[in-house]
């Protein structure tokens, strides 16, 4: 299992950022990514559904190889955690996930004990950052969705007077609570960090979840002795992403996100059903060495 692919999935792009920093912190690592393209975005949709969307990734994860899953989604996180970890760890395969790494950021970066969370309108009705923080002595939770901005990201949106409009819109209320620090609830997000910083000023700070799942993932298997074992002169990681709908975009948006290369696009049929219906023909973008990206 050591030499087994760490497996990311996420509602569409946004997890690249959560990829990113395993990347950054595991370098020896084999990752694949998969992206639902076809069922994006999570937000909007019961959690009922988020959560066989889900399960269906990480099955999918699991028929690929993987010895660790990370839910890089807050929404599908939200929505199956509790349904993955009684699934999977029985299996021997541990899951990650981004709200517990992020709600941690943002209680340890708070001044004023007043923290924003910004969100899909599924996480903020399932109240999961409430849960994470309610326990934490001093500190007043203020939530706001943000609907568009994942649609926003998919585009490869990410500035524009359209992004500013919305951005002033969903961080009003965080602004009148005058809160200090945001937690960004959406690994999209981090994808918006230009036009979220100068809404909301030098004196608030952002917290994202990327890195510290990324301290996460590497905790966990350094505690299962998952480790990949040493690599040989020319053996380099590799790193394969996968989308469950075709996305003439995806190669283009993933280079910008996740790094400068994403090479070797190529198609793959990737099946999630989900109430009978099935995802259309998939693409998977591959690349082989690491440094590259």
């Amino acid at each position: 299992m050591n030499d087994a692919p760490i497996g990311v999935f996420d509602s569409g792009l946004g997890g690249l950022t959560v990829a990113r920093a395993i990347i950054d912190q595991l370098p020896n690592e084999d990752i694949v990514y998969l992206g639902d393209s076809a069922h994006t975005p999570y937000g909007p949709r019961r959690l009922s559904e988020v959560r066989k969307l889900t399960l269906a990734g990480l099955d999918q994860l699991v028929q690929l190889g993987c010895k660790l899953l990370v839910i890089a989604c807050n929404t599908a996180t939200a929505a199956a955690l509790r349904d993955a970890r009684e699934r999977y760890v029985k299996m021997g395969i541990p899951v990650i996930e981004v709200v517990t790494p992020a709600a941690r950021g943002g209680a340890a970066t708070t001044r004023n004990g007043s923290i924003g969370v910004l969100g899909t309108a599924a996480t903020v009705r399932s109240g999961v950052y409430l849960d994470a923080l309610g326990a934490v002595p001093g500190i007043r939770v203020t939530q706001s969705s943000a609907p568009k901005f994942v649609e926003f990201v998919e585009r490869g949106e990410t500035t524009g007077e359209a992004v500013t409009a919305a951005a002033k819109e969903y961080l009003a209320p965080l602004v009148e609570a005058d809160v200090d620090t945001v937690i960004l609830g959406c690994t999209h997000y981090p994808l918006l960090t230009g036009v979220l910083a100068r809404e909301l000023g030098p004196g608030v700070r952002l917290v994202a979840s990327s890195e510290a799942t990324a301290n996460a993932t590497y905790s966990s298997l350094v505690d299962l002795d998952l480790l990949h074992s040493p690599r040989q002169p020319g053996d380099t990681p590799k790193y394969r992403f996968y989308s469950t709908a075709p996305n003439p975009e995806f190669s283009t948006l993933a280079r910008r996100f996740l790094g400068p290369e994403v090479s070797g696009v190529e198609p793959l049929t990737v099946e999630l059903e989900v109430e009978g219906a099935k995802s259309a023909r998939g693409v998977a973008a591959t690349t082989e060495n690491e440094e590259r990206l």
